[in-house]
């Protein structure tokens, strides 16, 4: 962008608010539209203003140069898709009402595109042929599309919105860990250009399938993402992603069952209060139907269990929660006194760690108003499958050295995935090997948002004033504000050409009939990193340079701000 050339506010489409929009809920949304940056089309579709488009547009470059610094190769897949290769995948179905679907004039089933894992895998098919050809790692910045049931935060949950999405093709296990590495390090430099605070957390994969995964998350209150964060370790993991070792007990002291009268006890508040014990000394058994089957999770009774993390297990089964029809002809089932014991194959039990072998229980007798004490995993009970499933809490000791987690909020901003074979098994996707026989390839899956990093960045690092962009960013280097009439604004074109000639971006505050206050103002509610006042000694050629983001001032001339600036 050197030589570019200056850019005068009395031309710029750009129109800044002094008031919030009616319907914005967090800084981004609210400053980004006031700064004159974004403006809204729909619900969830937003358009981007010249000022928006050229930090937009940095956040794009950067992302290209780190990518393209790891070996990796541009290309521009469509948004327009056909369905066949998404239902080949399964996904078709899978995304739900999430996909945006839509008929051609001949009636042909098409989607816009919500991730390109499909056309990539094909692409690959039709290009590579043998192992010769292979690793390749290719990537695009692309627009993608998921219809949001509830869009909001602006840019930072939009129904179309900027994406980079790469993938990795291999012939080894051993390549594909090579290529995540490589994409794991490029991430770090990318947001570290960028100017962001993050952290990697261990994540599910979810829908998209395959082993290893990662988020990168940007912290911050608006966020969608709770992650957890040890405060004396490195572990980093969305609550989602965290599971702790089960860790069987010697439970043979343990008294035997013995089953106790407990009346209308059908909650664990009230039970707990009845025998005067803590809620963890009981056992929760929340009843889910999973395709139809009726499944009970266990958990401690001080707990609350992660619908999320069900549902992730059991994916892509469908889970909802049982009904009042769903207890009628089932004598064993007792709403509010259902145990675990006694149960045999009626129901399947999957639990949380904590209900480990050996630990003994309070919990239903499966009979109304009956309870069951010294009830033992292991010994009274089987557990079919053991899951993490607890909503994690802050305090709750880290995986990794035992520490209490801290909570926090976060911006995903972005994702890799070690996906393996699964979209090569389901479009086929081999190549000669060196053995002449065919080999399944394995791939990775890997995602930058482009335009929910510029609102994770202005969420991080905006003021009471309003946006403050890094340097790198920035849609612009230096701000000039002609803060007078004829002489100040001689003054200030003068030096933004100046300026211009060493290569800096300037953005110059022209407007005629503009007060000095709305000026200054808008200066900071831009954001540029540097503004150069032309101001009450304009006429000794004598500037004032203010750093937008400490405050700092000092006044220089032209000569001397120049060189300060180009520095």
């Amino acid at each position: 962008m050197a030589n570019a050339p200056v850019q005068r506010m009395s031309q710029l489409m750009a129109k800044t608010l002094r008031d919030d929009p009616a319907d914005a809920e967090v800084l981004s949304h609210k400053l980004l539209v006031r700064a004159g940056y974004v403006r809204r089309t729909a619900a969830g579709i937003w358009s981007w203003l010249p000022l928006g488009k050229k930090v937009l547009a940095n956040v794009e470059r950067i992302v290209r140069e780190e990518m393209d610094a790891i070996g990796a190769q541009e290309v521009l897949l469509p948004a327009l898709l056909p369905r066949e290769p998404y239902e080949a995948t399964g996904r078709w179905d899978e995304y739900g009402a999430e996909l945006f679907r839509l008929q051609d004039r001949k009636g042909g089933d098409y989607l816009l595109g919500p991730t390109h894992e499909e056309i990539f895998t094909l692409l690959v098919k039709d290009q590579a042929s043998s192992y010769k050809d292979l690793p390749v790692i290719l990537y695009q910045i692309q627009h993608k599309y998921r219809d949001e049931a509830r869009p909001r935060a602006g840019i930072l949950r939009g129904r179309e919105f900027l994406m980079k999405d790469s993938y990795s093709f291999d012939t080894t296990d051993e390549g594909l860990a090579q290529s995540y590495a490589l994409h794991r390090q490029a991430y770090q430099r990318v947001f570290e250009r960028l100017g962001l605070d993050y952290r990697i957390c261990a994540a599910t994969a979810g829908a998209m399938g395959g082993s290893k995964s990662e988020e990168f998350l940007a912290p911050a209150e608006a966020g969608e993402d709770t992650f957890a964060d040890c405060p004396n370790c490195d572990f980093a993991a969305n609550t989602e992603a965290i599971t702790y070792e089960l860790k069987p007990v010697d439970g043979a002291a343990v008294p035997a069952l013995e089953e106790i009268p407990t009346p209308d006890t059908p909650t664990i508040e009230t039970l707990a209060a009845h025998l005067g014990v803590e809620a963890s000394d009981t056992l929760k058994n929340l009843l889910v139907k999973v395709d139809g089957e009726i499944v009970a999770v266990g958990v401690p009774g001080d707990r609350e269990v992660d619908m999320d993390k069900v549902e992730a297990h059991f994916a892509p089964a469908v889970v909802e929660m049982v009904t009042d029809a769903d207890f009628a002809g089932r004598p064993d089932l007792v709403r509010g006194y259902v145990g675990p014991q006694g149960r045999g194959e009626k129901v399947k039990y999957i639990a949380d760690p904590r209900v480990a072998p050996g630990t003994a229980w309070i919990t239903g007798a499966n009979k109304a108003h009956t309870h069951a004490k010294n009830v033992v995993a292991g010994r009274d009970f089987q557990v079919d499958e053991y899951v993490d499933v607890v909503v994690v809490r802050e305090g709750d000791p880290c995986p990794k050295c035992g520490t209490g987690l801290k909570l926090d909020r976060a911006i995903e901003i972005g994702h890799i995935f070690q996906l393996g074979r699964k979209y090569a098994d389901a479009l086929k996707l081999d190549v000669l090997g060196q053995n002449g026989k065919p080999v399944r390839v394995t791939m990775g899956s890997y995602g930058i948002g482009v335009s929910r990093a510029v609102a994770a960045l202005a969420e991080q690092t905006a003021d009471e004033q309003g946006l403050c962009w890094p340097a790198e960013v920035a849609p612009a280097d230096v701000h000039v504000v002609a803060a007078g009439k004829a002489l100040q604004t001689e003054l200030a074109l003068e030096v933004s050409e100046k300026l211009r000639a060493a290569g800096l971006r300037v953005l110059v505050d022209d407007r005629a009939g503009v007060s000095p206050g709305v000026k200054f103002t808008d200066s900071e509610l831009i954001g540029v990193p540097k503004i150069l006042v032309a101001g009450r000694r304009a006429a000794e050629g004598v500037l004032e340079l203010k750093d937008r983001r400490t405050g700092e001032r000092e006044e220089l001339t032209v000569d001397e701000a120049i060189a300060r600036l180009t520095a």
